[in-house]
């Protein structure tokens, strides 16, 4: 009985972070703050965590396991058809499959809205999961979208091209997500759903099938 009580609560302290630390800087939250929130005390907090930037990290390392379930048989398709060196028309499949699947984490699922201020925040303002975020998330996918359109280019992953055309297509998933009441407001959108994702991923295809052939 104990254990899934204690899991409970540390579930409930990184909630409670993940807010906290998106609507404020790191510096500004205080874990005397998180425990009275989480309504749990300050020795439990250093017990699961350690103190504040233990929190901080851990919040980080919990969005990269979600990340990864998300996005890990899609990835996983990706990756074995890189290695079997894709046609373009391959690659640019794979990719509308790899960018499709990043919007419906980023934009289709309300669970990202707990954390998108946390993760815009630290591409602002590198603080102590900057790291984290960068070795686990942003450079493996904008590695992999690369990857993908070097093969439809006919150029080399790490050629400038391709890691731009891969950045833009990334950031631009922002807009409906740390964006999201200015997209939504300028779309006359109440909510994201299931059509409006579908919307936006059309948008997205369009993008990935002007690629080398402009």
């Amino acid at each position: 009985m104990g254990y899934p009580k204690g899991r409970e609560t540390r579930q409930r302290i990184l909630d409670v972070a993940l807010q906290a630390f998106g609507d404020a800087p790191f510096a500004a939250v205080t874990t005397r703050q998180l425990a009275e929130i989480a309504d749990a005390s300050l020795p439990t907090l250093r017990y699961y965590f350690g103190g504040k930037e233990g929190l901080y990290r851990a919040c980080a390392e919990a969005i990269v396991e979600r990340f990864r379930a998300h996005m890990a048989p899609t990835a996983a398709r990706a990756a074995e058809a890189l290695r079997e060196d894709p046609s373009p028309e391959a690659a640019r499949m794979q990719l509308k499959a790899v960018m499709g699947t990043l919007a419906g984490f980023l934009i289709g699922s309300t669970e990202s809205e707990r954390w998108s201020h946390f993760v815009a925040r630290e591409m602002r303002d590198p603080g102590p999961a900057f790291d984290i975020l960068f070795e686990h998330l942003w450079q493996p996918g904008v590695a992999t979208a690369a990857r993908l359109i070097a093969h439809i280019l006919g150029c080399g992953e790490n050629d400038v091209p391709a890691r731009i055309t891969a950045l833009l297509l990334v950031s631009s998933l922002l807009a409906f997500q740390s964006g999201r009441s200015v997209s939504m407001r300028i779309m006359h959108w109440t909510s994201i759903g299931e059509h409006e994702l579908a919307m936006v991923v059309a948008g997205l295809d369009a993008q990935m099938d002007a690629i080398g052939r402009r």
